[in-house]
Parts: structure tokens; C-alpha cells; sequence
């Protein structure tokens, strides 16, 4: 399974947020420790402060923040938002099905299953599972590890 490049750049900016909860951050700053394009993370930007996901501030002294804690944000509602709709494969899309075998097709049922299981395994995971306690993450951002990490319950 692929992931396209929206949701790619949204966990980045998300985990880069998470690792530097304690400060507004910048597109800018997000752009550079996190390889993105400027113009490609400002849709992100947009899209994840209108799900919620981001509380944005303009102005000289604006930027970004998590709009809730990452302990109550979930990877595979992350995936779900901003992924949409996307078909997996041709036969997933109604408007531009092309392909002659949908109606006997078993690798369809398949990939709905295969589909299903992989969400189903991102659902167990946290924003804050994926930066708590974790020093080459932030050794990668060059930001300081933020304290109080919440202990994800087992």
C-alpha cells in the first residue's frame, strides 16, 4: 500500500508540532528540518488546521501549534481525513473504472480486507507514541525533548 504525498507531509508536520509542543512553530522552519515544499505544506497547514488537527496563528509572531494533545490524536484518523476518498486501485473508482473484470473480480473483496487491516493497525497508535521519548527524532529536528510525555496505556 502506498500513502500519497498529503498524508506523508501531514504526520511530519503533526510529529514535528508534537516534538515542539511547548513553542509556535513555523512553515518556514517545518519546510526546512522536514524536506517539504512550502507551497505543498501550506495545503497541508490548511487542511489539517480545518480538521482540527492544527490551531494556526497569523501575524509577526504567528505559527502553529497541535489544536488538541497528541495523546488524543490517532495515526489512523490522520490517514483517514487526509487521504479522503482516494481509491486504492482503478476498481475502487466509480467515475473512472475502466476495468472489465470488476464484476467477478475477488482481488477487490482483498484489498477492501487488506485495506481495512491496515487502518485497523494504525488506529492503536498515537501522535504521541510516535514522538514520546523518542531522541533520534528530536535529535533530528534539532529541538530539545519536550517533558511530560503522557505514558500510552497498554
Amino acid at each position: 500500500m502506498r500513502i500519497t504525498k498529503r498524508t506523508n507531509i501531514a504526520v511530519r508536520l503533526l510529529m514535528y508540532c508534537a516534538a515542539n509542543a511547548d513553542r509556535l512553530v513555523t512553515k518556514s522552519e517545518i519546510a526546512v528540518r522536514c524536506n517539504i515544499s512550502e507551497n505543498h505544506l501550506a495545503q497541508v497547514i490548511n487542511q489539517l488546521a480545518q480538521l482540527g488537527y492544527l490551531h494556526t496563528q497569523r501575524g509577526r509572531n504567528g505559527g502553529m501549534s497541535l489544536g488538541r494533545s497528541a495523546d488524543k490524536i490517532g495515526v489512523g484518523d490522520v490517514f483517514r481525513a487526509v487521504e479522503g476518498t482516494v481509491p486504492m486501485v482503478e476498481c475502487f473508482a466509480d467515475a473512472d473504472n475502466t476495468c472489465p473484470l470488476v464484476s467477478a473480480c475477488r482481488l477487490r473483496v482483498a484489498l477492501t480486507d487488506a485495506a481495512q487491516a491496515f487502518y485497523a493497525s494504525l488506529d492503536g497508535i498515537t501522535l504521541e507514541a510516535l514522538v514520546c521519548d523518542n531522541d533520534a527524532l528530536f535529535a533530528l529536528f534539532e529541538a530539545p525533548p519536550s517533558a511530560g510525555c503522557m505514558q500510552r496505556a497498554s
